[in-house]
């Protein structure tokens, strides 16, 4: 019997090229409106370093700087490892198109940092809020006219994206059960994608929609591939807010637990935004 590749891994397909080289393509599933959704590009920068053959360990950060526009098409990932010691390895990552001439632009550049772990002394400070169960939270309908929204199953408990926009005031926080469409087992490039699912805190901060994107955003997995295997498809607590709306730039701070209350990950971004 064949098996239909889930839409995440198609949009995550990399080939190998030249030495530190992987060649990839846009795909129309993650499709936003104007190019790629932010966490596609973000994981498909990390997933070229986990397919290097030099990877040491697992990833432990991932920030990404969006440079310009992914255009539709062809793209190379290089990554490279440009420090390893005993325990942790530091990765230069650059997303290339052809532009004019078919000369090389850069639109994407990274920084992974990838550890080998170790069993130690571990805490917990940041405990998964106290929220209605998945199956007590109405579901997102699909069919979204935003492509990549459709890649995932949300169902908003609060701060769902507002239905009037009428300028009225609102907090920014933002807490919704959250996983692949279809459902898929939890990986790393996975997990790095969702950090980035939350739609701009100043749509609902001031319920106006107005043009913003993520200028740079950091990711820290606080959980290695043993913890991801455990969580497999199951949901994820996905919660987000801003600090600082000013002068055309938010920031936004994000965590996601699993539904047995593990936190995850932790994410930071930095937002453009517009009048």
């Amino acid at each position: 019997m064949t098996h239909a590749t889930h839409p995440f891994d198609d949009a995550l397909a990399l080939d190998p090229g030249a030495p530190d080289h992987f060649g990839g393509r846009t795909t129309p599933g993650y499709w936003n409106m104007v190019g790629p959704y932010g966490g596609i590009t973000a994981a498909a920068l990390l997933q070229a370093v986990l397919r290097h053959p030099l990877l040491l360990g697992e990833p432990l950060s991932l920030t990404v700087n969006y440079a310009a526009a992914v255009a539709e098409g062809p793209f190379t990932v290089q990554a490279t490892p440009v420090r390893t010691n005993r325990s942790t390895q530091h990765w230069l990552v650059l997303l290339q198109q052809a532009g004019a001439g078919d000369e090389a632009l850069v639109t994407t550049t990274a920084t992974v940092v990838t550890a080998a772990r170790r069993e130690t002394w571990s805490a917990a400070d940041t405990p998964m809020p106290t929220v209605p169960a998945p199956v007590q939270c109405q579901r997102v309908p699909p069919g979204t006219r935003v492509e990549w929204f459709n890649r995932y199953e949300m169902r908003p408990i609060t701060g769902a994206m507002p239905t009037q926009w009428d300028d009225s005031d609102h907090g920014s926080l933002t807490q919704l059960w959250l996983r692949d469409a279809p459902a898929r087992p939890l990986d790393f490039a996975a997990l790095a994608a969702m950090c980035d699912v939350f739609y701009p805190r100043v749509w609902l901060r001031r319920a106006r929609r107005v043009p913003a994107g993520t200028v740079s955003i950091s990711v820290y997995f606080h959980a290695g591939g043993a913890l991801l295997a455990q969580t497999g498809a199951g949901y994820l607590l996905a919660q987000a807010r801003a600090q600082e709306f000013r002068n055309g730039f938010f920031d936004q701070s994000a965590q996601l637990w699993n539904e047995a209350g593990s936190l995850l990950a932790t994410s930071h971004q930095i937002v453009y935004y517009k009048e």
